[in-house]
């Protein structure tokens, strides 16, 4: 990265606290009306109020992670289940067999995105496109979705896609082509229900299981050469 022009840079985008600044205008927003109808003194409203606002604080946490991932281990770059795992072709941008592993996110799971290897962004591609329940299998190819292909200093070729779901309405994406990424960090989050879907090479070794509960910047899904 050039330290000569930190604007440029999407780590700046991001603090070291553990509430994302994406979700402010949410809790500042459920934080007003809540105020609001406690002067009016509507006591169930108020409450309810109260109770959406904790939720969004909930919602947008930004909790540290720590990874023990060893030299080619690819981590979770997200929290949630893994709803497939299974052998195919990487449809945006190779067309090369890989291993594609997909993370289903529910509104309980931190939305927040990671890296899940060192590398350099080499392409990105955003897609405008439907909002489909994002644990159906067609949510892959129908709904939003923004691709980032990640080029790794052995060159391995290693896609990740944020995929919108029936209620998240925004995908967030700091990187840019040409930047250089450190696993693990932060590099974006979905909002409100998504999906993730990694795409390896077919070479390497899944440590994973469908069913299974994932953590981003710390579950290590899988390991190439």
């Amino acid at each position: 990265m050039n330290d000569s022009q930190p604007e440029a840079d999407f780590r700046h985008l991001k603090h070291h606290v553990p509430f994302i600044p994406e979700g402010l205008p949410y809790v500042l927003t459920g934080m007003f009306v809540t105020f609001t109808f406690a002067l009016l003194d509507w006591a169930i409203p108020a409450i309810l109020s109260a109770a959406v606002t904790v939720l969004m604080v909930h919602f947008f946490r930004d909790p540290v992670r720590w990874s023990n991932a060893g030299p080619g281990d690819v981590v979770s770059p997200a929290d949630g289940r893994i709803i497939v795992v299974e052998k195919t072709s990487e449809p945006r941008f190779t067309g090369q067999p890989c291993w594609k592993i997909s993370i289903f996110m529910n509104v309980f799971d931190v939305h927040v995105n990671r890296v899940p290897i060192s590398g350099r962004i080499a392409d990105i591609f955003y897609q405008k496109g439907r909002f489909l329940a994002a644990d159906k299998a067609k949510a892959s190819k129908e709904n939003e979705q923004n691709w980032i292909r990640i080029e790794t200093a052995s060159g391995a070729s290693v896609v990740v896609t944020q995929v919108a779901g029936l209620i998240a309405r925004r995908i967030v994406c700091w990187p840019q082509v040409g930047d250089t990424v450190r696993r693990g960090e932060r590099f974006g989050m979905i909002r409100f229900g998504s999906r993730l879907d990694l795409y390896i090479p077919s070479t390497g070794e899944v440590l994973v299981r469908k069913g299974q509960k994932v953590f981003a910047g710390e579950t290590i899904l899988c390991r190439i050469p």
